[in-house]
């Protein structure tokens, strides 16, 4: 089962980029805020170099989690994060899907089910993580690969306020959905990178919604070669290192940073 879920997700990436060099839509939108695209492979090199780094970088885990195993709570997951895609895309109403969808209902289940993912997070260094994140900002944000992202017209306080309010519906409700909970859960089915990929693609494809072009599976695809690739890295650091805020500031950069370094 774990070999098929790992292959069936290599599967899926390879046919996501195979679909979009035939198709001619290699430039891919990394941003929901405007316009702007990139070449797909300028996502993939921060990523690449941030895996690698964290697979060089001590202390490791890749094993399962402790603590009850439950599938139900995994399907579940997985069910509610297609329904927000669903939901987000032909509904629209993105904050109400994902504050019921991916905290509420996870909430519920969680209090109807019981038991956790883990008892115990085993110990690791706090800043463990630091070098690939620092490598993915730097590689990201930084020379010929750095993205670009219009100069928000909004005064000083109005734009610390959303971007705050930002962060935390976005970075920190994402990671906390789809890496804490939903990969958690599937890591003690399947082990880390069944679970990883699981997480990705689920991560990626609600994207659609606020980025889609209106062709389906040009949009499908550009999520996985674009948020997909960058889910891979965000997972790998749950996975071995167990923190959180790597995962919050690689998030919240991609969210922000281009922002920011606008106003400099």
């Amino acid at each position: 089962m774990r070999r098929w879920v790992l292959a069936g997700g290599v599967l899926v990436y390879v046919a996501a980029v195979a679909i979009l060099v035939a198709t001619g839509n290699t430039e891919v939108h990394y941003s929901a805020d405007g316009g702007e695209t990139r070449p797909m492979w300028f996502r993939w090199l921060p990523a690449a170099v941030g895996i690698l780094l964290i697979r060089l970088t001590p202390p490791q885990l890749d094993r399962a989690p402790g603590g009850r195993s439950d599938r139900r709570q995994a399907w579940i997951l997985v069910g509610l994060a297609l329904a927000f895609a669903v939901l987000l895309k032909l509904f629209g109403l993105f904050e109400v899907w994902k504050v019921l969808l991916l905290l509420l209902a996870p909430l519920a289940v969680f209090r109807w089910l019981g038991g956790r993912p883990t008892e115990r997070w085993p110990a690791t260094a706090r800043w463990a993580p630091a070098l690939p994140v620092a490598a993915w900002l730097l590689l990201t944000y930084v020379g010929p690969l750095a993205q670009e992202s219009a100069r928000p017209d909004l005064a000083v306080l109005d734009l610390v306020m959303a971007m705050v309010a930002v962060f935390l519906i976005n970075s920190v409700l994402e990671e906390v959905f789809y890496r804490r909970w939903l990969q958690t859960r599937w890591e003690q089915q399947l082990g880390p990178w069944p679970a990883i990929v699981i997480a990705s693609l689920l991560w990626a494809c609600w994207h659609v919604g606020i980025q889609g072009t209106g062709e389906l599976g040009v949009d499908l695809a550009g999520a996985v070669v674009n948020q997909g690739v960058l889910g891979l890295f965000l997972g790998y650091l749950w996975s071995r290192y167990r923190r959180m805020w790597p995962l919050f500031t690689v998030h919240g950069a991609v969210n922000a940073m281009g922002i920011l370094l606008s106003l400099v």
